[in-house]
């Protein structure tokens, strides 16, 4: 099953390909039902504090799941669990890459957390797009994200390779301390990432103004 998690953070509607059929499940994190009430997108269930988003609006057809302000889970990892709980085992994370970096680091690590459970999926804005690979090939359609930057999650990533971009890169190694793999371009159809050993963050992005 897949499910769309909405977390807090601006979207840009427009430039957002990613919206739930009949029977996907939606779950909205706090002020996360802000950016689904931007893609007016329906929500299944809203979970949170309510620290940002206030006393949450009475709809009919959601579900509501408060949960205490002092907790160890930030509320897009409570979603993602409620998500897992509810059979999901691909998870689509609306927004919750701009706004305060403590928050926009948790939520790219949602991904590895999503990896490592063997779940499938991706975060996206609509300004960027972020996959997390490790160890393994991802094929991404060009698309209108610009730029196609690799940024490494391991302190060494081996093996990285780049096919169908203006910068080509073959078995090439990537350290966190000094990231060069960025702002690349696909001048294909679609360009074919890869590395051997280690994980990257795969992130398409695109200059909104």
């Amino acid at each position: 099953m897949r499910a769309f998690l909405y977390a807090g953070g601006p979207v840009y509607p427009e430039f957002i390909t990613e919206h739930p059929k009949a029977d996907d499940l939606r779950i909205a994190a706090d002020s996360g039902l802000r950016a689904a009430d931007a893609l007016s997108d329906r929500v299944d269930i809203l979970v949170g504090d309510f620290d940002s988003l206030g006393e949450p609006p009475a709809r009919a057809g959601m579900e509501v799941v408060r949960v205490p302000a002092e907790k160890d889970l930030t509320d897009t990892q409570l979603a993602l669990e409620i998500a897992v709980s509810r059979g999901a085992d691909e998870i689509i994370l609306i927004a919750g890459l701009s706004g305060r970096l403590d928050h926009t680091l948790s939520t790219l690590f949602v991904l590895e957390d999503m990896h490592a459970r063997g779940l499938h999926g991706y975060i996206t804005d609509g300004q960027n797009r972020v996959h997390f690979l490790q160890s393994s090939s991802l094929l991404i359609a060009r698309s209108a994200f610009r730029y196609l930057s690799l940024i490494a999650a391991d302190p060494v990533v081996r093996g990285v390779s780049v096919e169908g971009c203006k910068y080509p890169l073959s078995h090439a190694t990537l350290r966190r301390s000094l990231q060069f793999a960025v702002s690349n371009e696909i001048t294909g159809n679609a360009a074919l990432v890869s590395c051997k050993k280690g994980s990257l963050y795969v992130i398409e992005s695109a200059d909104r103004r």
